[in-house]
């Protein structure tokens, strides 16, 4: 029978937990209905059956997390889905597989009931933190909805633990000598009735006394290793240019505060950056590809993904066909997609499709940025502050508003006579905007 499985809800993505079931064992599932929700480390999302049938049973229950690839589900009588289009659409790659409905070990079916007072339902960032600390989370008393226990309740379970292993006296010698007791340990953890299995434990990194030790969040171990990745695997280079942006710096100021009584959201100075990048990339293709398996892939449409800063660190929520769209089009787009990055709330297609990124780095002050490329993207363009600069202007010298736009970019797939003439098209671009460019 065909089984359903935890599909890839990010490029990055290699796991997911089960949030809740949408449907019991025996129910009937039609092709393309939600079936289970599931959560990654940046997004929630209920995903659909790829085909139509009875959920037989349930393999992995809530609060669980598994690899992606791992069954969830079996769905027996299954019906063909009314068209392959509808298979290709749903859930990022949910796939069915033959798989007999029972095995050899004589493992039964897990109920779908979700768990009592939050125990056993734990985001990934939790999961994560347990596993890497070897930590029984039914020790961890939880401040969630419900008893829930969340990424504070274990970082402050893991600081308070440090303190009693540092507070602890070191043992004192006597005639016969006698070995020095262990430091304090989590109790180990008995077999969960619902949840994951944790490894034993890991020891915390020892701190000196001038020194703390502060455990990364999911997302930042999650761009740890992409970053690492990329400056491993990418031969990446750099290249800078100035832009004299002092017609735009005009044209919003005389707009932005009716744009924003009219719509709703600021005019931010991103929009146009976008809408020059998006044109430059429809002349410049080579720059919206990827290098996969010795070949470059040309990617024919334009989804410009916009590095988002968020307490867990930056999330990279994509606008796609950004070329469709005007500057109050990118404008909406950037707000709706931030809020609900920084809310933990966007959905499966906001993090997938990306092929070029742009990181507003100039909103914290820089004037000069050498980032990481995002991979398997091919470049990533930063943009740096604005600032006033006096420049020769036809044999005088006038003081204009003048920003750096910074590119990495994958050597494998271009070099300088590639991203020269791009940079110049943004370039180019940007210095056109005037009082009288159309924003709609």
């Amino acid at each position: 029978m065909p089984t359903f499985v935890m599909p890839q809800l990010g490029e990055s993505d290699v796991e997911g937990t089960v949030i809740r079931w949408l449907k019991q064992p025996g129910e009937l599932v039609r092709a393309d209905e939600p079936l289970v929700e599931v959560e990654t480390e940046k997004v929630n999302v209920e995903i659909p059956s790829p085909f139509a049938g009875t959920l037989t049973e349930i393999l992995v229950p809530a609060g669980q997390t598994v690899p992606v690839g791992t069954p969830l589900a079996v769905i027996g009588e299954a019906v063909p889905a009314a068209t392959p289009a509808a298979l290709a659409q749903s859930a990022g790659g949910a796939v069915a597989t033959a798989a007999p409905t029972s095995g050899g070990d004589g493992r039964q079916p897990v109920s779908a009931a979700p768990p009592v007072r939050g125990e056993g339902r734990y985001s990934p960032a939790v999961l994560r933190l347990a596993q890497e600390h070897g930590l029984d989370l039914r020790a961890i008393p939880g401040t969630g909805l419900g008893g829930r226990v969340t990424r504070k309740d274990v970082l402050r379970f893991l600081e308070q633990r440090v303190e009693q292993r540092a507070a602890q006296p070191a043992p004192t010698p006597t005639v016969t000598p006698t070995p020095a007791e262990p430091a304090p340990s989590p109790p180990p953890a008995a077999a969960p009735t619902a949840g994951p299995r944790l490894p034993a434990p890991t020891a915390v990194p020892p701190a000196a006394e001038d020194e703390e030790v502060i455990t990364p969040s999911p997302t930042r171990l999650t761009i740890a290793r992409n970053m690492l990745r990329a400056a491993q695997t990418i031969p990446a280079a750099w290249m800078a240019v100035e832009v004299d942006v002092t017609r735009l710096v005009q044209l919003r100021g005389a707009i932005r505060e009716e744009f924003r009584r009219r719509e709703g959201v600021d005019l931010t100075y991103l929009p146009f950056v976008i809408q020059a990048t998006a044109q430059a990339l429809k002349e410049h293709p080579l720059l919206n590809s990827q290098w996969r398996d010795d070949h470059i892939v040309l990617k024919k449409r334009i989804n410009i993904g916009v590095a988002v800063a968020t307490d867990e660190g930056l999330i990279v929520p994509v606008i796609h066909d950004a070329d469709r769209l005007s500057i109050a089009g990118l404008a909406h787009a950037l707000a709706d997609l931030a809020q609900r990055a920084r809310a933990r709330r966007l959905r499966l297609e906001d993090v997938q499709g990306g092929t070029f990124t742009i990181d507003n780095t100039g909103v914290f002050g820089s004037i000069i940025s050498r980032p990481i490329i995002n991979p398997p993207q091919c470049a990533i363009l930063t943009t740096e502050a604005i600032v006033p600069r006096p420049v020769v202007m036809e044999d005088a010298i006038a003081i204009r508003s003048l920003m750096n736009l910074c590119i990495a970019f994958d050597h494998r797939i271009v070099d300088g006579s590639h991203v020269g003439p791009f940079m110049q098209r943004v370039k180019k671009s940007l210095e056109a905007y005037g009082p009288d460019t159309p924003v709609y």
